[in-house]
């Protein structure tokens, strides 16, 4: 796969700073960047036709066109005939992305699963008093939800108990004082990339164009 997007190379791509990003690999999972449709046409056309030169082709079942823009854009794709759909939201490698640029939906897509393995799991782990607690907070590090840990403590909503309280005798950290920790560990990853990483380089960049009228959306490092 690499070697076919090496071959189908072109001109489009979208510009980050000094790079310019034209796809997004991983195994046989493509995804192709383009500024305008008719640039992500023409990648389309030359990603198809390396893939039919090595005995593969691209199934326009599994493919999807979508625009990056606040306003709804059309955007008419086409291999071997067949007009991809566009949508609204996809998902690549487990996170789900919506056209408007918002990770709205997936927090509350993540929300939801977690909440949805907590329900599952109740009968079989929370209320099984052959598990320890410490073995139910194990289970805990894979879903963190307050519900959860009130469960695990024994109390409800009803108990009037503060969760700050319920954590420090189980001997939980607060989630956002996690997720911060993860937050710095991956911003010092990216400061010891070396130049060239393309994780680094778009933390590092500057987009080009103008910003639409409105407060600036939040980013990460924000």
């Amino acid at each position: 796969m690499d070697r076919i997007s090496r071959r189908s190379q072109g001109l489009e791509g979208v510009r980050f700073g000094d790079h310019r990003i034209s796809s997004l690999i991983f195994a046989d999972d493509v995804v192709l960047l383009a500024s305008s449709g008719l640039d992500l046409q023409h990648a389309l056309g030359r990603f198809a036709a390396e893939c039919e030169a090595a005995g593969m082709r691209v199934s326009t079942s599994k493919s999807e066109a979508m625009v990056l823009e606040r306003k709804k854009v059309a955007c008419t794709l086409q291999v071997g005939g067949e007009v991809l759909p566009q949508v609204e939201e996809f998902k690549y490698l487990g996170v789900l992305f919506t056209s408007e640029g918002r990770m709205d939906r997936e927090i509350d897509r993540r929300i939801g699963a977690a909440a949805a393995v907590m329900r599952s799991m109740y009968r079989s782990v929370v209320v099984k008093k052959e598990l320890s607690q410490k073995a139910k907070l194990s289970i805990y590090q894979s879903i963190y939800e307050m519900s959860f840990l009130r469960r695990v403590a024994g109390r409800s909503l009803r108990d009037r108990v503060r969760s700050s309280v319920t954590r420090e005798e189980l001997g939980v950290e607060p989630l956002l004082l996690h997720i911060e920790r993860g937050q710095l560990r991956w911003l010092g990853h990216l400061f010891r990339m070396p130049l060239g990483r393309l994780p680094g380089e778009v933390f590092r960049a500057c987009p080009t164009g103008k910003r639409p009228r409105g407060r600036p959306r939040t980013r990460w490092r924000d």
